[in-house]
């Protein structure tokens, strides 16, 4: 993997697979990475099978990127201007932005903000955008996941659980992702109006931060969804997902 020094000074970690056609920049979940969320579920593999030159940026905090543990060092602007640093750093005239979960809400502002992006495609969230402004907060407690990111947690309820287990997974930094949670807690996205380029939503039918995916489809100016079985975990792994991207971005 290379390195880049970002906006803010920060080193962080992406990954190039070269290929033709417009770049696809990858964006992760929160807690996970670019093999976890993309490169071990055969996302990566799908899109070079058809051909596409693939780009995959970790977050800051995760992966292979720095990871500070002040909370200051982290939110979602700072984020999406990573994710816009790095087209530059890469001299992107115009991109495919991808992003999952955490990464979908940094994609949707990155995409607001950002004329480069031709297509965008999304997962793992859903009417929590539009409510919420963000990650659905009605679902996953701040507090909660926060406890489930100390070294000793108590009791968690299966959410926050299911992410601490994946930063187990990961060996992810959890003094760096308790500090990533602070950013969480905002709600960046007060409107979707600015995103007007061809959107795919992606949703796993059993996924309580992608409920009524249909609602966000809708709201976008120019969204299309696609459901597939799974949870949030889980709707990474299933086939048509990564086919129903790569129909997505042919």
């Amino acid at each position: 993997m290379a390195t880049f020094r970002t906006h803010d000074g920060l080193e962080l970690s992406y990954r190039v697979w070269e290929g033709e056609g417009t770049p696809i920049v990858l964006q992760h979940g929160f807690v996970a990475d670019t093999n976890a969320n993309w490169m071990s579920v055969g996302v990566v593999a799908a899109l070079r099978a058809v051909g596409r030159t693939v780009i995959s940026l970790d977050a800051r905090g995760h992966g292979r990127s720095e990871k500070p543990h002040d909370p200051a060092r982290y939110s979602w602007t700072a984020m999406a201007a990573d994710v816009r640093a790095l087209y530059d750093e890469l001299e992107l005239d115009e991109v495919v932005q991808v992003g999952y979960s955490m990464g979908g809400v940094i994609s949707l502002l990155v995409t607001a903000a950002d004329s480069r992006v031709r297509r965008l495609a999304v997962g793992g969230i859903g009417s929590g955008v539009i409510d919420c402004g963000g990650i659905d907060r009605r679902v996953i407690d701040i507090e909660e996941l926060t406890e489930a990111m100390r070294d000793e947690p108590g009791q968690t309820p299966p959410l926050a659980g299911m992410f601490r287990i994946l930063a187990d997974a990961v060996r992810a930094d959890r003094a760096a992702i308790r500090a990533v949670v602070a950013a969480l807690d905002e709600s960046p996205i007060g409107t979707l109006a600015d995103v007007t380029v061809p959107a795919l939503v992606l949703a796993g039918e059993d996924d309580p931060l992608a409920a009524e995916p249909e609602r966000l489809a809708a709201a976008l100016p120019d969204g299309r969804l696609v459901v597939v079985p799974g949870d949030h975990m889980m709707a990474l792994v299933d086939p048509g997902f990564a086919s129903a991207l790569v129909d997505f971005v042919k």
